[in-house]
């Protein structure tokens, strides 16, 4: 989350601010000059200036139908720069391929930052039935599986750094929402090193999820597999999906040095 100081450059700043505005809106992908004025606090003109300079370099792009504006191929191609940068991601994809060849459902890999999940990729399966991907969002860590496999390794000052006093937003009528019971669940997620998000952020979304860790054995990221509840019982996400998850997830972290 990008959090300005007294020696940010405004236009800057205010260009970080509207591209937050993208971030931290899941279900909304365009916006018009009027509503990304009051939501920033700035006149139009300065809006319209702001996304005039951010089209020309490709960032930002306009609607021709609604006139909207919405993040453009730049963005997309900075993000994948970054997401190249990940020498892991690499390495891990042919393993996830293994897991959905061998599961026959889809499988994420997601990493951990500041309380949220960023997807960084995903590896679909071959169903008419599939769940809409994930990978480019980041969503609230506490209600996912890849989120709480890697909070449950964070000690209790992190957790109160990023949770005391915040409000855990209900998105399920299965979704955690007191941080005394996220503790105690994330205590049980530390023991069995893995996660399950049974409808917790999304309705009839059921997902598993296992670390991967580096060399001190830290988790570094996690995947996970998804799919429909109706064809993940929880008797096949521990009995048929989690043993294939951990010993890909273990490949993964051998190669990023973890020793055990």
């Amino acid at each position: 989350m990008y959090k300005p100081n007294v020696n940010s450059i405004q236009s800057v700043q205010h260009a970080l601010q509207l591209f937050e505005v993208f971030r931290t809106n899941y279900d909304k992908d365009e916006f018009g000059v009027t509503e990304l004025s009051k939501t920033l606090g700035l006149h139009k003109n300065n809006v319209f200036r702001l996304l005039a300079t951010l089209s020309s370099c490709g960032y930002i792009e306009q609607n021709p139908a609604t006139e909207n504006y919405r993040l453009g191929i730049g963005i997309f191609n900075l993000g994948q720069k970054f997401i190249n940068k990940l020498g892991f991601l690499r390495l891990a994809r042919p393993f996830m391929e293994k897991i959905v060849s061998e599961i026959g459902e889809s499988c994420y890999i997601g990493i951990l930052r500041e309380g949220n999940v960023i997807y960084l990729d995903l590896v679909e399966a071959d169903h008419p039935v599939r769940i809409v991907s994930r990978v480019g969002k980041d969503v609230p860590a506490y209600c996912t599986s890849i989120g709480k496999v890697q909070l449950a390794f964070s000690g209790e000052d992190e957790l109160n750094k990023i949770y005391l006093g915040a409000r855990l937003k209900r998105y399920t009528d299965y979704t955690i929402t007191s941080l005394p019971e996220l503790k105690k669940h994330l205590k049980e997620v530390n023991a069995n090193e893995y996660a399950i998000d049974n409808q917790e952020f999304e309705k009839n979304v059921c997902c598993i999820a296992v670390p991967i860790k580096d060399y001190l054995g830290i988790p570094v990221a996690a995947i996970s597999v998804a799919g429909p509840c109706y064809r993940m019982s929880h008797d096949r996400l521990i009995n048929d999906i989690l043993p294939i998850e951990k010993k890909y997830a273990k490949e993964i972290s051998k190669r990023l040095g973890y020793q055990n």
